[in-house]
């Protein structure tokens, strides 16, 4: 197995240490810096491999030798799935992708730089997944929109009497049965349009049982922008819509054409 990382060039690179019998390959490629080693490398003489003494005849690998500041950084450069792949490898190596700055740099990579204070209870690894659940879950709330599709969106609500939804016109509904009638008449709407919603700025607010996403929507060039806020309820293991606010992004001081969702 060989592993190898490609890290943008800004620095000079430093030799590693001489005592290793077989050294990994450093070597310049398009102004980039590329490190390639086998996966596993013996040690000649007792070395110190991520804060951990190796004996003489035992193997480590070679990111396992770099210092946990250079570890971090090289993983900034994964997404997801390989930074989850690369946590299965081994212990030293989950250890090192299990980083909270791993973590919280793939966070401010994929989600926001906002939230750049927060100091998650369970850490940012969970943060993140917390995070990608709702954006998976808010993605396919437009997704039922598109399809107007009503099942799903009765499926997407909790069925509480608080649960609360505002459209675009500016009318408030309350209540399980009166926001699934509301639903009903905007999926049947003709000036929805079809596969002309597109959402853009998304951010995301995740605590113990609550989330919240803010958002802006393009119905079409005609209808204009919305700025829309959904907040969801976590409840018998799962995540549930309980708010929706729909509210047109005024012009210039004009009044824009209602229009849902």
């Amino acid at each position: 197995m060989r592993m190898c990382f490609n890290i943008p060039l800004r620095r000079k690179v430093l030799s590693p240490p001489t005592s290793l019998n077989f050294l990994p390959t450093v070597y310049i490629h398009r102004r980039k810096t590329v490190i390639c080693a086998d996966s596993m490398v013996p040690i000649a003489s007792k070395v110190e491999a991520n804060g951990q003494m190796c004996e003489k005849g035992e193997s480590v690998s070679m990111m396992e030798q770099l210092v946990p500041e250079i570890t971090t950084h090289a993983f900034s450069y994964l997404d997801y799935p390989s930074l989850c792949r690369l946590s299965m490898t081994n212990s030293l190596m989950r250890k090192a992708a299990n980083d909270d700055n791993a973590w919280k740099a793939l966070y401010h990579k994929d989600f926001t730089l906002e939230q750049d204070s927060v100091r998650p209870i369970n850490g940012w690894k969970g943060y993140y997944a917390a995070t990608r659940a709702i954006v998976n879950i808010n993605a396919e709330f437009f997704g039922i929109i598109r399809d107007r599709s009503l099942p799903p969106m009765g499926n997407l609500w909790l069925n509480a009497d608080y649960v609360k939804c505002i459209h675009a016109s500016g009318e408030l509904f309350s209540g399980y049965s009166a926001v699934m009638g509301s639903w009903q008449i905007v999926l049947n709407a003709e000036q929805l349009g079809d596969g002309g919603l597109q959402i853009h700025d998304v951010r995301t607010r995740v605590l113990a049982e609550m989330a919240w996403v803010t958002m802006k929507a393009y119905v079409d060039m005609d209808n204009g922008t919305f700025n829309i806020t959904n907040v969801f309820e976590h409840y018998n293991g799962r995540w549930y819509m309980v708010h929706h606010h729909c509210s047109v992004l005024l012009a210039h001081g004009d009044v824009q054409q209602i229009v849902h969702p």
